[in-house]
């Protein structure tokens, strides 16, 4: 069977293959052998600028030909290396055999080509070729599209700021707020997840089979390898990888950060589940409709249907990231002794838990785009609460120091069928100023919404 949308067996590569495009040329395989030659590269040239008498420093030519290998890294240079892999068996050493077969017929390159993985470990090479991918993924790929959902519900809690809804706290009827507030709500908490997010300080390690520099010393006792690993980690790129260096460490990169950053991305995604689940809820409430699109089918049978389906798909995406974003932020800082291979696989699917929320926010955000204010069943919620403003009833009875306010108004409300006419006539009994009494009576459900407006406004 060949590969195609509807034989591949995971459907980020099948049925949503067009939507992750952006996130594939950074987080697939080829993505990952792409970094890798980006490292061997940058290390082989800093080597050659290191000052040994054993290796001169590369002409201008022969850097910008070891660049371009890196800028024009092709689907076709990926499946070289894979053939090369079949005889090896051994992913990295691949790379490597595929970079020197680049230096045929250019001597000076020919000449340094034991240079190329000098001193390495495969996991100098790997964790740093994560790093980059992850860096990328993140800031091209996950960060603007939850920007966009940011963009799109900070718009949403100015224009509805003051919109009046009824709360519902424990499925009851609660102190309304606006729709504006309440989407505000989500804005402080995403804004807040999102900087965690980008706040992740990305690392890697270029320090040998053990952490320890071993063979580096062995070969040049008197350089200070730790300085020149630091360099190359931390110089900007296309020269350096422009990461953060880990000093210490096993044969790999701990993985500390990792956990951190899909901690970080799970929480934002655990912001967004509740966000789909609460929006559904107002969409079958009625205070969200929907816009049509022409030819859209809802049910097989019921030809009415305008079902929340984008919401279902982001929350339904969402939970499927968090499995395994969750997996390996509790597994990835475990390795047995100095390492064990269990790390290996888990990392293949870094681009595949990252999918999963791409794909989610592409759906929420499509989404929102849909909704439509139904503010007249938002108004007719309110119209049958009235029961709701026996909250500022009483509190304006204490604060006049009027005996028993809450009880006496949980006498009059609790698990009644509460009228206008019956709050009006209690409140004008009130042994209270007259100014307060015509301030209460002034109270509608709709009114009473207290700072929602000001706090929607103000994110």
């Amino acid at each position: 069977m060949s590969l195609t949308p509807t034989s591949a067996l995971s459907p980020l590569d099948g049925r949503y293959a067009a939507k992750l495009a952006p996130l594939r040329p950074l987080m697939s395989e080829q993505g990952y052998m792409h970094r890798r030659v980006q490292v061997e590269v940058a290390w082989l040239i800093a080597l050659s600028d290191a000052g040994f008498a054993e290796f001169k420093p590369l002409s201008p030519g022969a850097r910008t030909y070891l660049l371009g290998l890196v800028k024009h890294f092709s689907e076709a240079d990926a499946l070289a290396i894979k053939e090369i892999e079949k005889t090896t068996n051994h992913d990295v050493k691949a790379v490597e055999y595929w970079i020197k077969s680049k230096f045929e017929a250019r001597p000076e390159l020919e000449l340094a080509s034991e240079f190329v993985h000098f001193a390495c470990t495969s996991e100098d090479i790997n964790n740093t070729s994560h790093a980059l991918q992850l860096r990328a993924g993140r800031d091209l790929v996950l960060l603007p599209a939850l920007d966009r959902i940011l963009l799109k519900l900070r718009e949403m809690a100015h224009n509805l700021a003051d919109v009046p809804m009824l709360s519902r706290t424990h499925g009851q009827t609660a102190s309304p707020t606006t729709v504006g507030k309440e989407i505000a709500n989500v804005v402080v908490r995403l804004q807040t997840a999102c900087d965690r997010i980008a706040a992740v300080r990305i690392l890697a390690k270029m320090n040998g089979a053990v952490g320890n520099y071993n063979a580096h010393l062995a070969a040049w006792p008197d350089f200070d390898w730790e300085a020149f690993a630091r360099k190359v980690v931390e110089t900007p790129e296309p020269l350096g990888l422009g990461l953060t260096f880990q000093p210490f460490s096993i044969q790999i990169e701990p993985h500390d950060y990792m956990a951190e950053l899909f901690d970080a991305v799970a929480r934002a995604n655990t912001i967004l589940i509740d966000l789909s689940r609460d929006t559904w809820g107002y969409v079958s409430l009625g205070y969200f409709k929907q816009k049509l699109k022409a030819g859209e089918i809802g049910s097989s049978t019921m030809p009415h249907k305008v079902n929340p389906i984008d919401f279902e798909n982001a929350e339904g995406n969402l939970g499927l990231a968090n499995a395994l974003l969750r997996h390996m932020a509790e597994k990835l800082p475990i390795s047995r002794w100095q390492r064990d291979l269990t790390d290996s696989t888990v990392l293949r699917n870094m681009g595949v838990a990252l999918g999963y929320a791409t794909l989610a926010y592409q759906s929420l955000l499509t989404g929102l785009n849909k909704l439509e204010l139904n503010e007249t069943a938002l108004a007719a919620d309110l119209d049958g609460a009235w029961e709701v403003l026996a909250e500022p009833i009483q509190t304006v009875m204490r604060r006049f120091g009027v005996s028993g306010a809450y009880e006496k108004l949980k006498e009059v409300t609790r698990g009644q069928t509460v009228t206008a006419e019956a709050l009006h006539g209690l409140i004008r009994s009130l042994e209270i100023p007259q100014a307060e009494k015509d301030r209460l009576l002034a109270f509608t459900p709709a009114t009473y919404t207290g700072m929602a407006g000001e706090l929607a406004r103000r994110v």
